[in-house]
């Protein structure tokens, strides 16, 4: 890929805040903020199946920024999903009306992953997710950065076994002991493509890259120090020396990992920038157990949208209190619901900015006072 030009960035509150830089306002996104919540994107799927969406740049893009024509969003996160890399190395993947992502053909046992192709060339493959990050950020005209995003390899693995969701994830997990060795072959084999995918992301435009591993909660202490935090420190690794080997500027990453509570001080040791929070951790803890040395995202209930304007009021001002308005992104502690209210949205996203304006300008007052007080 040859260099992109893009429009100036007018807002960067997202990547000066993901460096643990000061702020005028804590930056706020929310996790599939582009998505079924809203009539306009309903419109478009009443047309178009799921993954033709994904695979079309144009309705990709158009489906971006629906929420950023709506909302004083700081961020924009490209329209994908994160089942687009099971795909490119090989697995069939649909989605299923009421049922969500199926896979028809999964991986029973290790033999199966014959029919995988870890060597992809996501430049072809992919490049659809690429031409859609290019368009967007071309199209955003610098009002936000552009996050790029990828599943981590366990949620991937997970999937790619289970063949859809699960309440238990017993069969992958069954890999992990019945299958320890075939197991790391696959996870290495997913990272790997992991690696060069978010690279390309970078290359096509991305700003800022998250990892999703939404089933990280399920291994528990010991099997997410195995199968879990060596891969996801591989990926940070990767990312940031192909993007030096490449020449290309460093991105901040977000690791996202949700219900691993007992992992929040290894999730912050391992290369990211910012680490996300489901709603279910305190700001406190959170804080006490990374020692302020990473960036924090969240972590508001989503069903906290549902509620009235008082009531969500305290929410936020509460959350914003206990984290902080330095190093911090406001964002929900888990996807956005599709019945949730363009009203809760509208409302989180204003009270975010206010309230945060309001607590940065007696920050820096007060530095000023304490500054005049030592003359």
């Amino acid at each position: 890929m040859t260099a992109k030009t893009f429009p100036p960035l007018k807002n960067d509150l997202i990547l000066r805040a993901a460096r643990g830089e000061p702020v005028e306002r804590v930056p706020v996104w929310v996790m599939r903020q582009a998505g079924r919540y809203l009539p306009e994107f309903q419109e478009i799927r009443k047309k178009h199946e799921f993954f033709e969406v994904c695979k079309t740049p144009e309705l990709a893009c158009e489906v971006t920024l629906q929420p950023i024509r709506r909302f004083d969003l700081d961020a924009a996160i490209i329209f994908s999903d994160i089942l687009v890399v099971p795909e490119a190395m090989g697995l069939e993947v649909q989605m299923l009306p009421g049922k969500g992502p199926s896979f028809p053909q999964p991986l029973d046992t290790p033999d199966d992953m014959k029919r995988l192709k870890p060597d992809t060339d996501v430049y072809v493959t992919l490049k659809y997710v690429f031409d859609a990050i290019t368009l967007t950020r071309t199209k955003l005209e610098g009002k936000c950065p552009l996050l790029g995003f990828s599943g981590a390899p366990w949620t991937l693995m997970a999937y790619m076994i289970e063949g859809g969701g699960s309440t238990t994830y017993s069969k992958s997990k069954k890999w992990l002991y019945n299958h320890a060795s075939q197991s790391h072959e696959l996870l290495m084999w997913v990272t790997k493509v992991v690696i060069k995918y978010l690279i390309g992301q970078v290359e096509a435009g991305a700003q800022m890259l998250q990892i999703f591993d939404s089933h990280a909660g399920i291994l528990g202490p010991d099997l997410f120090s195995i199968f879990g935090i060596p891969y996801l420190k591989m990926i940070s690794q990767g990312v940031k020396e192909g993007l030096k080997e490449k020449g290309i500027n460093q991105v901040p990453m977000t690791i996202f990992a949700k219900d691993a509570h007992f992992a929040l001080k290894d999730l912050s040791k391992i290369g990211y920038d910012v680490l996300g929070l489901d709603w279910t951790i305190s700001p406190k803890r959170a804080r006490e157990e990374t020692h302020c040395c990473i960036t924090l995202q969240g972590n508001l209930d989503p069903c906290a949208l549902y509620a009235d304007e008082a009531q969500l009021t305290q929410l936020v001002e509460r959350m914003v209190k206990e984290f902080g308005t330095r190093g911090y992104i406001a964002n929900l502690g888990h996807g956005i619901y599709p019945d949730t209210p363009l009203s809760g949205m509208q409302s989180f996203v204003e009270l975010v900015h206010k309230h945060t304006e309001e607590l940065c300008k007696q920050t820096v007052q007060e530095k000023n006072d304490v500054k005049c007080g030592d003359h």
